[in-house]
């Protein structure tokens, strides 16, 4: 079986208690944090910077994976590098010199990812995959959370995996937005080993149980374990 993880998207999470949070979900079998990052300028909202990965940091020692959805992307780069990003992504129209910022992330010691909206064609691929180590499929247009899954994501999904698979590279297929139980088998089977899930981890529970996480998260892993 594939080396599935699970990236739950602290976008929504209990940000009063943003601590306990990511401290409940990685004890749930969760593997990776995902961090996303808004400008209010290349999306229409604006969430949390480096200072709050830097906080989160020592609490966790999971991936950090910083989906940058902020235009440009070269100037905050070296900031998530120093508070702990394992892994930065970001989305080619937000920089002018694509293999320029995958280089810069990687100088500052993370692992780059590129990221491809709904409609974003994949042919940014073509001279950089052999650089990074993360591919993410939006399967919603970025900027809210709790958004349906777009299925035409699957094709694109597909499609990346054949690149990569051809290319014999240890690359990431992750994908983000309306990742529930119900359907993340079917994107497994598109070619997906990482899925973010925002709203259908979260919203699952509101108590104080540290263990309040364990049965979504153990549902998707036993929708996975039928691919």
């Amino acid at each position: 079986m594939a080396n599935y993880r699970i990236a739950p998207s602290i976008l929504s999470a209990n940000f009063a208690k943003l601590g306990e949070e990511i401290t409940a979900v990685i004890a749930s079998g969760a593997d990776i944090i995902h961090f996303d990052v808004m400008d209010n300028h290349y999306v229409p909202n604006l969430t949390i910077g480096p200072l709050v990965c830097e906080a989160i940091r020592p609490l966790t020692k999971a991936i950090i994976d910083v989906h940058l959805m902020v235009e440009p992307v070269d100037r905050i780069v070296p900031d998530f590098a120093k508070a702990g990003a394992n892994i930065i992504s970001f989305h080619p129209e937000a920089s002018r010199h694509i293999d320029r910022t995958i280089g810069l992330i990687k100088e500052q010691g993370c692992k780059a990812g590129l990221v491809f909206n709904p409609a974003t064609p994949l042919h940014y691929l073509d001279h950089v995959l052999d650089k990074i180590d993360l591919v993410l499929i939006m399967s919603v247009n970025p900027g809210f959370g709790g958004q349906k899954f777009i299925p035409e994501a699957l094709n694109k999904l597909r499609a990346v995996r054949a690149r990569i698979d051809a290319c014999g590279r240890d690359i990431i297929l992750e994908v983000d937005g309306g990742v529930k139980v119900d359907n993340i088998a079917e994107i497994a089977r598109a070619g997906a080993d990482a899925f973010v899930a925002g709203s259908a981890i979260f919203s699952a529970a509101k108590d104080s149980d540290p263990h309040r996480y364990d049965t979504v998260v153990g549902a998707l892993r036993a929708e996975l374990a039928k691919v």
